[in-house]
């Protein structure tokens, strides 16, 4: 599937950079019946090699609408799959046949062999990861999810670094940091590897170990993710966000120049924080659980002055550095946790966008996906503000 991918990619980028012609999918699929003529492409199935050239030209399709960007070629090291649909694979009685296979296909099944044995998918995909792993996934069609029983609560939720996310309701969710306990032995797997010959088999272990190290930050990355974000839909209808510049936040971190000639040292280990939060994806794992169960995600325009209002009284603070994590109110003497009054301000602001209680709103500018100044790479917080006062919403 990956030798069929990067030439067809490359036929495709050839034809267009050197006559400005567009190859379509009818004409990739006479190529590939053209080349099982020549190549040693016979002993595997047409169905896999045929989804390749399907993703390829839907891969071209999202390119050329701005969705995605341009398609890349696979390597030999990277994550290899194959897609079979329903007329290549047969599954009965727990084992799996794939085409062209005489022999079924052995696997684990971690669920009630009773599922199994009722299963009834529209196709399977076969992968293998890059440290050696192989993984058979099944797709089948299920009816649309019920919605889940209101629960009557709204919580707001203030995503950082050092705190992964404070609540509304004072509660802080520690950052677990999953890159940074694993370092250590990451970096003696690269150092190992960097060690060993190109091209030897020493260096093909010493790499697969590295991928191994690679895939448990992975997974455990990935199962945090999951079980805050289903956690915070399970319990609550409306769940207000702020909606984070992350790739400016990254960019800050690496550093910038203040002076002519001189170059402030890059924030590596901010950066590295920054990327294993992960907090574009827990944000799309919001909204799509959240859809799914019924519930609803509110993003909070970037540029809403969050966390130097009073979630009291709603005073403006004129400035507040980052550095400040406790503050007292000039005007109502309430002394506020950085996190917890910019997560109180944003539960406000999302109940004010969805027309609930909208006069405890204390924030300006709140929109709904609204569009961002680029003033700044750093935490979207405007410091320009020169009045104090209530905000008008």
């Amino acid at each position: 599937m990956r030798l069929v991918w990067s030439k067809t990619l490359d036929q495709r980028h050839r034809a267009y950079h050197a006559h400005g012609v567009k190859t379509s999918y009818k004409e990739t699929d006479a190529a590939l019946t053209a080349r099982k003529k020549t190549e040693d492409l016979s002993e595997v199935s047409s169905v896999p090699l045929q989804q390749t050239l399907r993703h390829q030209h839907t891969a071209y399709q999202n390119f050329v609408a701005g969705r995605a960007k341009y398609p890349r070629f696979k390597s030999r090291n990277g994550r290899q799959s194959a897609h079979y649909t329903r007329s290549a694979f047969r599954l009965r009685e727990g084992k799996l046949t794939l085409a062209k296979h005489t022999t079924p296909l052995e696997f684990l099944w971690s669920w009630n062999t009773e599922i199994l044995a009722t299963l009834n998918p529209t196709m399977v995909i076969v992968s293998r990861d890059p440290d050696g792993r192989w993984y058979v996934t099944f797709a089948v069609g299920t009816d649309d999810p019920q919605p889940a029983e209101p629960t009557g609560r709204a919580v707001g939720v203030d995503l950082g670094v050092k705190d992964f996310a404070t609540l509304s309701t004072g509660e802080k969710i520690a950052n677990p940091r999953h890159l940074d306990r694993k370092a250590r032995n990451l970096a003696r797997y690269q150092r190992r590897m960097a060690r060993k010959q190109r091209g030897s088999a020493n260096r093909r272990k010493a790499k697969a170990k590295v991928a191994r190290a690679h895939r448990k930050i992975r997974t455990a990355r990935a199962d945090f993710r999951h079980r805050t974000s289903t956690c915070l839909v399970r319990e609550n209808d409306l769940i207000a966000i702020e909606n984070l510049n992350v790739a400016g936040m990254a960019a800050s971190a690496r550093g910038t120049v203040d002076e002519p000639g001189r170059n402030v040292r890059a924030k590596a280990g901010l950066n590295r924080a920054v990327m294993d939060a992960a907090l574009g994806e827990f944000r799309r794992q919001l909204e799509y659980k959240a859809e799914r169960a019924g519930k609803r995600v509110v993003v909070i325009d970037r540029w809403y002055p969050s966390s130097k209002t009073c979630s009291h009284c709603g005073h403006l603070l004129p400035e507040l550095k980052l550095s400040v994590r406790h503050w007292k109110c000039p005007g109502c003497g309430t002394r506020h946790d950085r996190d917890i009054n910019a997560a109180k301000n944003i539960l406000a602001a999302g109940r004010a966008v969805a027309g609930d209680n909208p006069g405890e709103a204390c924030g300006a500018g709140v929109s709904l996906q609204g569009p961002s100044l680029q003033q700044s790479a750093t935490k979207q917080e405007p410091s320009g503000a020169s009045r104090t006062g209530k905000p008008r919403l």
